[in-house]
């Protein structure tokens, strides 16, 4: 039995395809700590198998597009979700950090086909206010993952060790392999594919980057992920070391934030198509720059406690849920010969930046919680600014 456009099934396995990033990520945060402990690594080096993880899955994501474009979406998902499999399997018998880096690097390469594959399934079948409301809506089923990822995290680790944590997730992959397999159809018509090419992928990509409405999409994508994976990298440690939480009260913290993101992902799906691309965006992110604000003043001038820093991140991840669902669409629908194109070069734009800011985060967090929040506000006020500018020189078109 195959999938139809349209119906909550569609929708649900594409938000499954969507959550294998984080997904590989967030179920292993609360393990942070005893990893280091047990490889013998430093704070900044286990944040490497984060960044790296981002760098894995830009990397990925400049192959995997163009190659659905060409072959279509089903085999080139099948392929990536096979190596996810055997990647996280990796990560869970590595004996050193080095490995460890090492596997999560394949691990990304490999997961970042579902979300790429995903995004160019929305564009093949929806036109741009559908693809808003859907990639919303994919985001609000999305958010369950990280939601209740850390959560399982936190309880198998105690239990079972840091290695039970990849092998379900290899074991997750197989399951997820099998649905698709099964059910999802193939969304690119063979009239409709493109001919792949080295010099095709540089002019498509090329194309793309001399669009100033992909530029300014992809932007404020890279920003609002940037002060999301700023607290991915830094949380873990903030929030056991500083605070002192244990690693299953971590995961409900952690969780409490990502339902943020999942009412922003249901508010947008809801009222998005209505307000219209650019004011639920300038909405979003207003919220992104209240929370880090909110953060780097609670953390100043109030007595420490966690909740300076859980309330203003889960106001921060409402933002997020509203802003990059409709910033995605905005990216990518208007270019329907390029869908994989487009979705591949601004996943590889999003996650270049966030290995970035997660490297810096790496490098400060061991001096407390107040290096994190300035992180997190700066980029939502970056993010805001941009959302605000596009608007005035618009104003300014017209006028």
């Amino acid at each position: 039995m195959k999938l139809r456009p349209g119906t909550g099934a569609m929708t649900a396995l594409l938000a499954c395809l969507t959550a294998m990033g984080p997904l590989s990520t967030d179920m292993y945060l609360p393990s942070l700590p005893t990893i280091s402990l047990a490889l013998r690594a430093d704070p900044a080096q286990v944040q490497l198998t984060l960044s790296v993880f981002l760098v894995g899955f830009a990397v990925g994501q400049i192959i995997y597009g163009p190659l659905s474009d060409r072959f279509g979406r089903r085999p080139v998902l099948l392929s990536g979700l096979g190596l996810f499999a055997i990647a996280s399997a990796g990560c869970m018998l590595a004996s050193t950090i080095e490995l460890l880096i090492l596997a999560r690097f394949g691990q990304a390469v490999s997961a970042c086909a579902a979300i790429v594959i995903a995004r160019a399934i929305v564009r093949d079948l929806y036109r741009a206010e559908q693809a808003g409301r859907v990639l919303s809506l994919m985001g609000a089923l999305m958010g369950i993952v990280p939601a209740v990822a850390p959560i399982l995290g936190g309880i198998i680790e105690p239990l079972l060790g840091w290695r039970a944590v990849f092998a379900m997730i290899s074991a997750l992959a197989l399951c997820t392999l099998g649905v698709v397999y099964l059910m999802l159809p193939e969304t690119l018509a063979p009239s409709r594919r493109a001919t792949t090419t080295l010099s095709g992928m540089i002019s498509s990509f090329g194309i793309l980057l001399r669009s100033d409405r992909f530029r300014h999409f992809s932007t404020l994508v890279c920003l609002c992920y940037g002060g999301l994976f700023a607290f991915i990298s830094g949380a873990s440690f903030i929030l056991q070391n500083e605070y002192r939480l244990t690693p299953l009260a971590f995961s409900f913290s952690f969780a409490t934030a990502v339902c943020g993101y999942v009412c922003g992902s249901l508010l947008g799906a809801r009222f998005g198509s209505q307000l219209g691309l650019d004011a639920t965006i300038r909405v979003g992110t207003s919220l992104l720059a209240l929370g880090g604000m909110l953060m780097v003043m609670l953390l100043q001038f109030a007595s420490p406690a966690f909740w300076h820093v859980l309330v203003p991140i889960t106001i921060y991840m409402v933002g997020v849920g509203l802003t990059l669902p409709q910033c995605t669409a905005g990216a990518i629908t208007p270019f329907p010969e390029r869908a994989g194109a487009a979705s591949s070069l601004m996943g590889f734009l999003q996650m270049s930046f966030g290995a970035l800011v997660g490297v810096l985060v790496g490098h400060t967090v061991h001096l407390g919680p107040m290096p994190l929040a300035l992180i997190i506000a700066v980029v939502g006020i970056g993010c805001l600014a941009k959302s605000l500018a596009r608007g005035h020189v618009r104003l300014s078109r017209l006028s």
